[in-house]
């Protein structure tokens, strides 16, 4: 007896895959779902490519649309600022909001996507079959071609399929290559490797826990997002051309000089980061636009395969999540898979652009600005001015990590005034008391309109 139930075809397991089978499923559809790697959960990758997730409003709100938040808060580790560590060794907490509710939280890949695997196989009967990779589409039959881990190939009618295949997606590949969609790949210049912090000999943080760490030195830097096990997984970003660079420091000998010397106070706590930069790879780093991200009522790509993020803004998984909404809710709205592509599309397309914009720019505020004494400066006026107007004036970074309900497109373009005016009202002054507050606070109501005002001519998810 044939299933009557309408079915959509998805590619990709990981995190953004596993969060939309779930709606889908919720919404009554059949989800099959074509996973290229072993199931995760019984082979976990080797270390060295995962940057810790950052979980933020955006985030919780997608895991909490689909009853997952509590049972993940375990695993969860509070980030409450970031703590910035200079070269003069002075660290110092920088706090990301003015209330104690804006805070983010640090989980790691494996530790999410398992969760949400485990969540839409037992839970909600979502069909995965592993180590099941896209290979190409054949566009005249309308068909997905799938191979097996026996080489053995399976044609899957594009029904629609759904891609969540991630930065490196075969189906966008397959789109571009057939010349149905517009692919640009921005690599950065720099790359990443991946690196620990062990607890102490008594199982406690080396570090303080509830935030992010900060070595910024300008053109390079390392962070650390804690664990719950009270390590510590940190990332060291650096040219890959130059010096310092990846290239130029090849060997371990070249590596610990240069370590001990620019991150003298936290090399002692990481007593394998020699043999970690030796085995572990060099990650990549880059920034992919699409457009469209479908193809009539045959495939969509969702998430990264649409347009992947650099991750100094700690929204890439976020952004993926609020992709997942937006698909959800434009497929409740429209009765047709091309309608409903369409619309996900001109919803999503704008913010996703902007969050890219936001990301790259975010990169030189970590690994420079933020001991930029005007920076702090800038920084501390930002809040004073949210405590005083907080229905006009949102600091952008807390407009995108603690504000779901504000589109990132909304975000970018007051931020980028709001930079304007707090350069200007700091432009004389040595601390924040040079600033006549109450003139800020007239200028700020004057050139600002309410924040609700912007929300009513767009709409985000």
């Amino acid at each position: 007896m044939s299933d009557a139930r309408p079915s959509a075809t998805l590619v990709g397991a990981g995190p953004t895959g596993s969060l939309l089978a779930i709606l889908l499923r919720r919404r009554g559809f059949r989800v099959v779902v074509y996973e290229a790697r072993p199931d995760p959960r019984r082979h976990p990758e080797a270390p060295g490519r995962s940057i810790n997730l950052a979980l933020a409003a955006r985030g919780t709100r997608a895991l909490e649309r689909v009853g997952l938040l509590d049972a993940l808060r375990a695993g969860l580790v509070p980030m409450r600022g970031r703590f910035v560590h200079p070269r003069d060794g002075h660290a110092a907490l920088q706090p990301y909001g003015t209330r104690a509710d804006e805070t983010i939280y640090s989980i790691s890949r494996a530790t999410l996507g398992h969760r949400l695997l485990e969540v839409a196989i037992a839970e909600y009967g979502v069909e995965v079959h592993f180590e099941h990779r896209l290979e190409t589409i054949d566009w005249r039959t309308g068909h997905a071609v799938i191979r097996d881990a026996g080489d053995r190939r399976i044609d899957v009618p594009m029904r629609p399929l759904i891609a969540c295949d991630g930065a490196g997606s075969r189906a966008r590949r397959c789109l571009a290559d057939a010349h149905r969609i517009e692919v640009c790949e921005e690599p950065l210049e720099h790359g990443y490797k991946e690196l620990s912090i062990p607890p102490t000999a008594d199982g406690a943080a080396a570090l303080p826990r509830e935030a992010l760490h900060i070595w910024p030195r300008g053109d390079h830097m390392l962070i650390a997002l804690p664990n719950d096990d009270g390590s510590f997984t940190a990332t060291l970003f650096l040219r890959r051309r130059g010096s310092p660079s990846f290239e130029s420091l090849a060997d371990e000998r070249r590596f610990a000089e240069f370590f001990d010397a620019g991150f003298a106070d936290v090399a002692p706590l990481m007593p394998r980061s020699r043999v970690e930069w030796r085995d572990r790879p060099v990650g990549y780093l880059g920034t992919v636009r699409t457009a469209p991200w479908h193809h009539r009522d045959q495939v969509v790509l969702v998430g990264d395969a649409a347009h992947a993020l650099v991750p100094f803004h700690g929204q890439g998984m976020n952004c993926c999540f609020e992709d997942c909404l937006a698909l959800d809710e434009c497929i409740a709205a429209h009765g047709d898979w091309e309608s409903r592509f369409a619309a996900f599309y001109a919803l999503r397309k704008p913010n996703a652009d902007a969050i890219a914009a936001m990301s790259l720019e975010n990169y030189a505020e970590m690994r420079a600005k933020v001991v930029d004494p005007r920076f702090q400066i800038q920084n501390a006026l930002a809040h004073e001015l949210e405590r005083r107007l907080p229905d006009r004036f949102i600091p952008r970074y807390s407009m995108v990590m603690f504000h779901p309900e504000i589109p990132y497109r909304v975000a970018e373009r007051r931020g980028r005034i709001q930079a304007e005016v707090l350069a200007a009202l700091t432009a004389d002054a040595s601390s924040l008391a040079d600033v006549d507050l109450d003139a800020a606070t007239r200028l700020v109501a004057a050139r600002f309109a309410p924040i609700a005002q912007d929300l009513s001519s767009v709409t985000n998810v």
